[in-house]
């Protein structure tokens, strides 16, 4: 078949691998030029064409001639040329749906899947290495190994890692549910739902649910955290809930360094190494675990063993005498713990820009800092837009109501990493907090790596 992929952005590029690994020809257009992407999309995009994908880039009135089917990505508006002119067209469109189903035909193992607003990479993470203990060979896809994940996923089907594994496991975000919606799911499972993203949702909440609830649909069996049971339970009856500290299906107590899970007529202590950041999502992990039918035993020893993960109260080294731990937190719950873990050090904060897909309320971002830290730095350099908006700095350190608090607004993560040595001294803790690192991890941390060398070496 001969596939037009309408739109090289991230739902486009993964449509358009997957159909040219299936030995259909596919052009890809897109009314931007390739040096218009970001240096990582220029990457996908050369090695799709390496693979054997046409690109037509800078091509605002792409030609449907000798086209069969065409896939549209879900940002063209009905408005666009292009897309008036598939309207009027006598060729067949490829669904989300029918991709979806396309792309399920080609995993041959049980699939688990975690969504939700937060832990889900943590959660992920964190079920990958129980697997492991018990002796699978694990696929698993998250933002780790890639933010945009649906990428991932179809990296992984194009290398022949979907044939090459005893079970997947993968952390669906609402992107990626979107694109790959009727995935069949052997157990899904859904950390929460917090009030983030909304601006890419028309401000609107239920919606932003209702696409989380997509993988409930799609899960032979549903876990989910207690806190979501009100929504839940209007779709789902046979659902399972864990929760800390409550009476549910699976019980999380957190002791001095350990894990305590009461489930059923069992219960079996870990000894768990971690701050409370990560309680839940452990308990998480182990209910999917469990109900996958994981030995107990395999459990306690992954948690045992667990020391974190990338980007998570990451320590990432002593500069000139500094601790400084990197940490993706961005929303308000997830920052509160992390910021009550250090209240008792002195810290340099430094922030990045809070704003990547969706707007998100930055104000509150300063309320809550400037309650804990006295020195704050925050970088105006959005990652998505490539484009510096120093007002969304001041718009964090405007809000901070710490008569005391030291504030600076730098024009890049890298100044803002290379300062915190200018307000800080020896024993102190150089803390980050901010979504970047989630959005695009390699980017982020070199960025913050050579602003930090930069730092120590000039205010040494």
């Amino acid at each position: 078949m001969n596939y037009l992929v309408v739109g090289a952005g991230n739902a486009g590029r993964p449509v358009a691998r997957l159909l040219n690994n299936q030995g259909h020809k596919v052009i890809i257009t897109d009314p931007k030029e390739l040096s218009d992407f970001k240096v990582e999309f220029q990457r996908f995009l050369i090695q799709m064409e390496k693979e054997g994908v046409i690109l037509d880039l800078g091509n605002p009135d792409p030609s449907l001639d000798g086209i069969d089917i065409v896939y549209k990505a879900p940002t063209l508006p009905d408005s666009a040329p292009i897309a008036k002119k598939i309207a009027e067209a006598n060729v067949d469109v490829l669904s989300n749906e029918e991709f979806s189903i396309m792309l399920n035909d080609l995993i041959p193992v049980d699939i688990i899947g975690i969504t939700g607003t937060m832990g889900k990479t943590t959660t992920t993470f964190i079920t990958t290495s129980l697997f492991k203990q018990a002796g699978y060979k694990v696929w698993s896809c998250s933002s780790l190994v890639n933010n945009l994940v649906s990428e991932a996923i179809i990296d992984g089907v194009v290398k022949g890692e979907a044939e090459n594994c005893d079970i997947a496991i993968f952390e669906l975000p609402h992107g990626t549910i979107g694109l790959l919606n009727k995935l069949d799911l052997k157990i899904g499972l859904l950390t929460n739902i917090a009030e983030d993203h909304l601006s890419e949702f028309d401000g609107s909440l239920e919606k932003y649910q209702q696409r989380k609830l997509i993988l409930e649909a799609m899960s032979e069996t549903f876990i989910s955290n207690d806190s979501c049971r009100s929504i839940i339970s209007k779709v789902r009856n046979d659902a399972i809930y864990y929760a800390l500290d409550k009476d549910v299906d699976f019980k999380g107590i957190v002791g001095d360094e350990s894990l305590t899970i009461e489930y059923g007529e069992d219960k079996f202590t870990a000894p768990f190494n971690m701050m409370s950041y990560f309680f839940e999502n452990a308990l998480a992990a182990s209910a999917l675990a469990l109900t996958y039918g994981i030995k107990k035993e395999d459990i306690i020893t992954a948690l045992t063993e667990f020391r974190g993960l990338p980007a998570h109260m990451e320590y990432v080294g002593d500069y000139n005498g500094r601790d400084v731990i990197l940490d993706s937190a961005f929303l308000y719950d997830g920052m509160k713990i992390t910021l009550e873990y250090f209240k008792d050090d002195n810290v340099i904060l430094f922030l990045d820009h809070f704003d990547t897909l969706s707007k998100r309320d930055k104000a509150e971002v300063g309320k809550l800092v400037g309650e804990y830290v006295d020195v704050i730095i925050a970088s105006g350099f959005n990652e998505v837009t490539q484009e510096v908006e120093i007002e969304a700095a001041h718009e964090i350190l405007d809000a901070i109501e710490n008569p005391n608090a030291i504030k600076v607004a730098v024009e890049t993560i890298e100044k803002a990493a290379e300062l915190t040595f200018k307000y800080s001294k020896p024993g102190d803790i150089i803390l980050h907090m901010g979504p970047l690192i989630a959005y695009d991890r390699l980017t982020t941390v070199d960025k913050i790596m050579k602003g930090l060398e930069e730092g120590s070496r000039k205010y040494e």
